[in-house]
């Protein structure tokens, strides 16, 4: 039987740049915008505080842009401080590229693997899928999944006991599946 396990965001992750202020490396993201018009020009920025000294720094979203080619549910998101658009923009990698910006996900996503049944079966196979692109270790999500250190879970993998189409030693940010046998 097959198990779906999903890797869930639970907060909008940390933007990794450097502050022009503190030399912090951080900003936390709170789901704020700054949209300016100049005449038939917009211009749109997500609001970021760092977390060293609280300085705000701006990430271009729309520049120059004329106001009639953007999307009026768009502006009405950017108006309403969404905080789901936030999360969509900064998964976004023009943007990201842009704003010469990285993400840091450490403490913002969860493993939901649907109850504890699939621990006791001699054979599993899973599906890991992906709620949004966190880039994740496969061998740290497979040991919160199963409850087992990650050094044995590259055992495992050494051993041919754990078995991918994908290669487990590097970063994933897409689905994939994976068969354990004990």
């Amino acid at each position: 039987m097959l198990s779906i396990w999903v890797v869930v965001p639970t907060c909008l992750p940390l933007v990794v740049r450097r502050c022009h202020v503190c030399a912090s490396g951080r900003f936390r993201a709170g789901g704020k915008f700054r949209v300016n018009a100049n005449h038939k020009l917009i211009d749109a920025w997500l609001l970021g505080l760092c977390t060293g000294c609280g300085d705000t720094a701006k990430f271009t979203v729309l520049e120059r842009v004329n106001v009639r080619s953007v999307r009026p549910e768009l502006l009405d998101r950017l108006h309403g401080n969404d905080p789901g658009l936030a999360a969509e923009l900064l998964q976004d990698p023009v943007v990201r590229r842009r704003n010469r910006i990285a993400l840091d996900w450490d403490d913002a996503w969860r493993l939901d693997t649907g109850g504890s049944d699939h621990l006791d079966r001699e054979v599993i196979d899973v599906s890991v899928r992906f709620a949004a692109r966190i880039p994740v270790r496969p061998v740290r999500l497979i040991a919160d999944g199963c409850g087992l250190p990650r050094a044995e879970v590259e055992r495992l993998v050494r051993d041919g006991k754990l078995v991918s189409a994908v290669r487990l030693g590097g970063r994933l940010s897409g689905d994939f599946t994976f068969t354990l046998k004990r």
